[in-house]
């Protein structure tokens, strides 16, 4: 197997890593406060992260 063939791989693993972490806490999300209350969430953090402002966030305890 190439090398770029094996990086390609290894990112889309990351990537769908990331994909099953955010379908859990969207889970989690929906189960405590519903649908519209999950969506609303990520539509405002897709936002921030196109307007740069993710990154001025304050780190999690």
């Amino acid at each position: 197997m190439s090398e770029a063939l094996q990086k390609q791989t290894d990112e889309d693993a990351s990537k769908d890593a990331f994909f099953a972490r955010i379908a859990e806490i969207s889970q989690e999300m929906i189960a405590a406060h519903g649908k519209d209350f999950a969506m609303g969430t990520l539509v405002l953090a897709a936002r921030w992260i196109a307007s740069d402002k993710i990154s001025a966030a304050p780190a999690p305890h």
